[in-house]
């Protein structure tokens, strides 16, 4: 069976899993347990437009968990058929950046890609932070100046409230010699923020928002 689960299906996923140790751990109502079982599985199922019968085997034991051990071992069952985000090299990087000539990328060989709905780092030194991602089937990449805040506060692309930072991007305006700038909270912690992804949608709605 060829991978089909996506990083931010498998965040839903184990956000699912843990409503439904929580609902073990909170109620003793055996209507309400089963509730959150059928609501669990249902939600799981609706993530993908179609599922094959052998697709369905392997995310159907959600509706059985009960213990911390056994979601744990489901969740592993799940990690080979996750898809994980195309692997990139430095230089591809540096290529879609091609103004800036002091880049420094990350290390991309040591990027957690199966976890990875974007690829984001922050240069210390120009104060920037850097977003790769995949917006209308192809890779892009944008990047801006990036001032942590000392309070918390809703992310743009996780829409979890989480420590923030303003992100500013300056882009040339639809008049010569114009500029635009444009902005809006993101977490701090780019690796938290992929963790929380559940939905691709705010993400795409930042990222429309930034190149349009």
């Amino acid at each position: 069976m060829q991978p089909f689960i996506f990083p931010h299906h498998y965040n839903f996923i184990k956000w699912q899993v843990q409503n439904l140790l929580n609902a073990y751990t909170g109620s003793t109502d055996v209507n309400v347990i089963q509730a959150r079982k059928d609501i669990a599985q249902e939600s799981v199922f609706q993530l993908f437009a179609a599922l094959s019968d052998e697709q369905r085997q392997l995310l159907a034991p959600i509706r059985s968990l009960k213990e911390k051990n056994e979601a744990k071992q489901f969740l592993l069952s799940l990690s080979p058929y996750v898809v994980p985000f195309p692997a990139v090299t430095e230089q591809a990087i540096k290529k879609m950046y091609p103004k800036i000539k002091k880049l420094k990328p990350p290390v991309t060989a040591e990027l957690p890609y199966a976890e990875l709905s974007y690829i984001s780092w922050f240069d210390n030194g120009a104060d920037k932070k850097y977003i790769i991602a995949y917006y209308s089937d192809k890779l892009i990449g944008i990047h801006g100046t990036f001032t942590p805040m000392a309070k918390k506060g809703i992310c743009a692309i996780c829409n979890k409230v989480s420590d923030i930072g303003m992100f500013v991007l300056e882009a040339r305006g639809a008049s010569d010699g114009t500029y635009l700038k444009k902005g809006n909270y993101l977490c701090q912690d780019s690796t938290a923020c992929n963790q929380n992804i559940r939905s691709l949608d705010k993400l795409h709605e930042f990222l429309a928002l930034m190149i349009k």
